[in-house]
């Protein structure tokens, strides 16, 4: 299959030839979606929420009050989860969300990911980004090609014109070894340079 090929004013410049397995899927599972974005999101979580046990909460360690004839019930410990600023009995503890996905899984949503932008007409492919590195510039091609809210894939993110757009409401940045299924999925609207398309291509083709 052929992909059009922009210049930054918006004009067709030319076509790239691509996979169909990469760019052109035709049923796009969300199931399969879903599960990666799910894995991503879970990737990403700290993990640091944690609560106090009993043993490592400060304070004394006497006997509250006696065993009995106090008419209450027995205490041991000031630092039990029944007191007031006492311990939680199996609250959050550190530990990693992550777990592993399959990467023929991983691959395949990346696909439909891209497939999906092709099929609703939201894939933009240009053939270089403006030299030019102010940010009034870049948001009045960003205006001129109608990109209020994108995803842009470049080679580097130490593109002048990649540089002037990370502060731009709407508008994510990403190189292209960075490409993943949640980032394109979140923006409407996904734009590729020509030489991403092509390694992307050449990576997931099957």
């Amino acid at each position: 299959m052929q992909l059009e090929v922009h210049d930054s004013s918006g004009k067709a410049v030319g076509k790239l030839d691509v996979d169909a397995s990469v760019f052109g899927i035709e049923e796009i599972r969300t199931d399969i979606l879903a599960r990666v974005v799910q894995w991503q999101r879970d990737k990403a979580r700290a993990g640091t929420h944690a609560t106090k046990g009993i043993s490592q909460i400060s304070g004394t360690t006497k006997k509250p009050f006696k065993q009995k004839g106090g008419g209450r019930s027995r205490q041991g410990s000031l630092r039990s989860p029944q007191m007031r600023g006492g311990a939680r009995i199996f609250g959050p503890v550190v530990r990693d969300h992550g777990y592993s996905l399959n990467k023929k899984i991983r691959s395949l949503g990346l696909r439909m990911a891209l497939s999906s932008k092709s099929k609703e007409g939201q894939l933009l492919v240009i053939d270089s980004l403006p030299d030019f590195g102010k940010t009034k510039e870049a948001t009045a091609v960003l205006k001129r090609l109608q990109l209020g809210n994108a995803l842009i894939i470049s080679g580097t993110l130490e593109h002048p014109f990649i540089r002037s757009v990370t502060n731009v409401k709407g508008i994510d940045v990403l190189a292209s070894a960075g490409a993943n299924v949640y980032s394109i999925l979140r923006r409407d609207r996904l734009v590729l340079t020509r030489e991403v398309a092509e390694q992307l291509n050449e990576r997931l083709a099957s």
